[in-house]
């Protein structure tokens, strides 16, 4: 077996089909290695191998990994959760000094991602027509009583995922009320729209985009998309094209997208596999198969739009279970 195709997946946590695609797309050219710090996980059941590994706050965590890289002779590493897209973006090259290359934009671009201000301010200034948003409550409350902007309004962290402590708020007083009890909140236009969800693939050679799949969000769970439809819209895929190219993003991203009177307005950027990912892979638009062409060092044909309009998404829990001792026998516990 060829073992040069080794992938590492950073805390699988609950995605169980990320690790399954890979394994089929990989076949026989590698192996596919996951890690997360709970045996409890159960995507770590889906891998060759799998490693229990410290939490990603703890310190020497990073040199864990890169440990794990070199004994695993890893070719490319990515991470299904946020704070750790942004050490992979900090210590690239570390990785790439022992021959791993990690599937990440770089640390500048990630940064604005996880920063819903930052990104507000960069659309706007690049004429993405996106949510008004601020961070001074003062100036928000100037532009209600110049009706640029009417209640209600989200209230939410500048900083934050899956949907975590965000507030329809209707008043003054709401605000105030949310404002002194907790830090660092920006406020945000609620427009009523129809939300959409793009899964993109940049080519890590050639750093255009050759995979889009768009698709109309009906149920949401958890900040995740629970049910959707595939659409196509060619103005959309345009839309998220200039915007690729522009930002300069690499590998896989999420984008979330609400079209309001016929426009379309950019919401948020997740740089890496998002949670509805797999409804893109059951269509046909396969971003294993186009990371490992890359990986081999082929750049990817434009297939974008390439997957049928109709085809819907459900998603429904399903279980592992394990003996408790299997598990201890079979893992690789790393302790720093």
């Amino acid at each position: 077996m060829n073992e040069d195709l080794n992938i590492l997946i950073l805390s699988c946590g609950t995605r169980n089909k990320i690790v399954q695609y890979f394994k089929k797309e990989l076949s026989d050219m590698g192996n596919v290695y996951v890690t997360d710090c709970s045996e409890l996980a159960p995507a770590l059941y889906e891998g060759d191998q799998y490693f229990i590994v410290p939490k990603m706050t703890d310190e020497g965590y990073l040199e864990t990994i890169l440990s794990i890289c070199k004994d695993y002779s890893v070719k490319a590493i990515f991470s299904l959760i946020d704070p750790e897209i942004s050490l992979l973006a900090k210590n690239k090259q570390a990785f790439l000094d022992i021959g791993t290359i990690p599937v990440v934009s770089d640390l500048e671009i990630v940064e604005m991602c996880f920063n819903k201000y930052q990104m507000y301010k960069y659309l706007v200034k690049n004429n993405f027509k996106t949510m008004k948003s601020y961070i001074d409550k003062d100036e928000f409350y100037r532009d209600v009583e110049a009706r640029k902007i009417n209640y209600p309004v989200f209230i939410k962290p500048i900083k934050g995922s899956a949907s975590n402590n965000i507030n329809i708020v209707r008043s003054k007083e709401e605000i105030e009320l949310l404002f002194n009890r907790f830090d660092n909140l920006m406020i945000q236009e609620l427009i009523n729209g129809v939300e959409y969800g793009a899964d993109v693939y940049i080519d890590m050679l050639s750093n255009d985009p050759v995979a889009i799949f768009t698709k109309e969000k009906i149920g949401m769970r958890a900040g995740e998309t629970d049910k959707a439809i595939s659409v196509k819209d060619h103005n959309m895929f345009n839309l998220i094209n200039r915007f690729v190219k522009i930002t300069g993003f690499n590998g896989v991203i999420d984008i979330d997208i609400f079209k309001v009177n016929g426009e379309y307005y950019i919401s948020e950027v997740n740089p890496r596999f998002g949670g509805g990912y797999p409804h893109a892979y059951e269509s046909g638009v396969n971003f294993p198969r186009m990371m490992i062409k890359n990986l081999t060092g082929n750049i990817n044909m434009d297939e974008i739009g390439n997957y049928e309009e109709g085809i819907c998404m459900m998603k429904y829990n399903d279980v592992k279970v394990f003996s408790k001792n299997t598990v201890q026998n079979n893992s690789i516990r790393i302790q720093l």
